[in-house]
């Protein structure tokens, strides 16, 4: 069988870019069951309520839903069990000491295959207030609407 290059996306939160303020990103490999990996290849998860809690030096997934595979039997998973994160001790110790401070909590923001490995994108995160989405939102209405107004410009001259 020949081994998987490349990047493959299985699920992403866009949500925590919508409520977070992104300021650090980490990249961390997971500790999985076979039905688990088998389920992930399929393409199946969801990182909607995904979170991580730092306890004992050790870095733990949590509400991150990965459906039972289909063709498993008894040896299944548990759906929205906890899973382990592989990450080096500096970048724990480093989210340990940013994650105390008020306001800040560690959110997934994507799952993919790395070649052939399942890896999670995880992100140091400070919550939003209500005016900073609202204020987002707006900033991002505008450069769309910017973009078509030029575009239609361009438009107009080729013609």
């Amino acid at each position: 069988m020949a081994k998987e290059k490349g990047r493959k996306l299985i699920a992403q939160n866009k949500k925590a870019r919508h409520d977070y303020q992104i300021l650090d990103t980490y990249e961390a490999g997971l500790v999985l069951s076979g039905t688990e990996v088998k389920s992930l290849r399929q393409g199946r998860a969801s990182l909607v309520d995904g979170f991580v809690q730092l306890d004992g030096h050790e870095a733990w997934l949590h509400n991150v839903h990965v459906p039972e595979y289909s063709q498993g039997t008894w040896t299944n998973h548990s759906a929205r069990r906890k899973r382990k994160l592989l990450l080096h001790r500096v970048e724990i110790d480093k989210l340990e000491s940013k994650s105390q401070e008020t306001g800040h909590t560690i959110v997934s923001l994507s799952l993919y295959s790395k070649d052939g490995r399942a890896t999670v994108e995880i992100a140091l995160a400070r919550g939003k207030k209500e005016y900073d989405k609202r204020q987002t939102l707006r900033e991002k209405q505008d450069r769309r609407e910017a973009e078509r107004t030029i575009s239609a410009i361009r438009r107009k001259q080729r013609a």
